[in-house]
């Protein structure tokens, strides 16, 4: 194995998913280029639990990041996400969790989140959650999400 990688234990093997965020092991990966540019991950399908009702939450969410010395592996953030399924929080704690987590284990030079949440009693909330100042020159697209419009 490559001195690229850390010990990967959950790529290629098969996994369950992490009861709690707390318990999800988010791998990492040296990052493979020397120039800079920004990483998108985006869940459309992302879903969590309230904390009131015991009702699920649904949201798109899209993380862009500029990596540092290391990436996330793919696979340990899916695993990641999908440990919200059966966590109850409001969507607040829920995005700035998942951006901070990403923060604490990669460390990148600049993060947002953008957490686009379906209506829940019928106000659709979005959550946004930013690292660092973006770096100079940095290409960033926008999120692409449009503000929720029902069904008009």
């Amino acid at each position: 194995m490559s001195d690229r990688y850390e010990k990967l234990d959950q790529l290629g093997q098969q996994q369950g998913l992490p009861q709690n965020p707390d318990e999800a092991i988010l791998e990492r990966v040296k990052n493979p280029c020397d120039e800079q540019y920004m990483v998108r991950l985006v869940a459309p399908e992302f879903t969590s639990i309230c904390p009131v009702t015991g009702q699920p939450d649904f949201a798109h969410l899209v993380v862009d990041y500029c990596p540092d010395e290391w990436i996330v592996e793919s696979k340990a953030f899916k695993l990641f996400l999908g440990s919200y399924r059966n966590h109850g929080d409001f969507h607040e704690a829920c995005t700035t969790g998942i951006g901070q987590r990403l923060v604490k284990e990669i460390a990148p030079k600049w993060l947002r989140i953008g957490g686009y949440w379906y209506p829940r009693g019928g106000i659709p909330i979005d959550v946004f959650y930013q690292f660092g100042k973006a770096p100079e020159g940095l290409w960033i697209p926008d999120q692409g999400v449009p503000p929720y419009r029902g069904r008009g």
